[in-house]
């Protein structure tokens, strides 16, 4: 029974052994290192917020009434602030004079309320900004001048490309 066995044995094809490509690789460290690196670039990049960004000209705009519009001037100052203004133009007398920003923010929505609730025609706020002033405080002065509910809608005047 034995020399049958090994007669059966020997009769049988012998199977390779699977042999493996070297020419595959692993990929996965490899995207390890792309993750970590993409997290170091993202972590120790440094964002500029205070970019200057230069505004185009309008060449295509929509006149606005003068009339119906609520007035808010906005000059440059130091450090980047913007100085308010309440009405048109620059002018000393109409000068929201105020150190904190809440403050400030404060005194133009009640300047808007005031103004809507005494000239019953004007339901529009119109903020007038020099080139200079950053955009972050056309920003916070619009928000500040659109709080009151009686605003219809808000104009940012620009110059008119000729």
């Amino acid at each position: 029974m034995a020399e049958q066995q090994l007669a059966d044995d020997m009769l049988q094809p012998l199977l390779r052994s699977k042999t493996y490509d070297d020419s595959e690789m692993d990929i996965t460290p490899m995207i390890d290192i792309t993750f970590l690196l993409l997290i170091f670039f993202i972590v120790a990049s440094k964002m500029d917020s205070a970019a200057d960004v230069t505004l185009p000209k309008a060449r295509y705009g929509m006149p606005v009434v003068e009339k119906s519009a609520v007035m808010i001037t906005l000059a440059a100052g130091e450090n980047g602030k913007a100085v308010v203004y309440t009405g048109d133009g620059v002018d000393a007398a109409n000068m929201v004079d105020s150190g904190d920003l809440e403050a400030q923010e404060e005194e133009i929505t009640a300047y808007v309320e005031k103004v809507l609730a005494e000239e019953g025609g004007k339901e529009n706020v119109l903020i007038k900004a020099e080139g200079s002033v950053k955009t972050r405080e056309v920003d916070r002065i619009a928000k500040a001048a659109t709080l009151p509910e009686a605003v219809q809608q808000l104009y940012i005047a620009v110059m008119e490309v000729q």
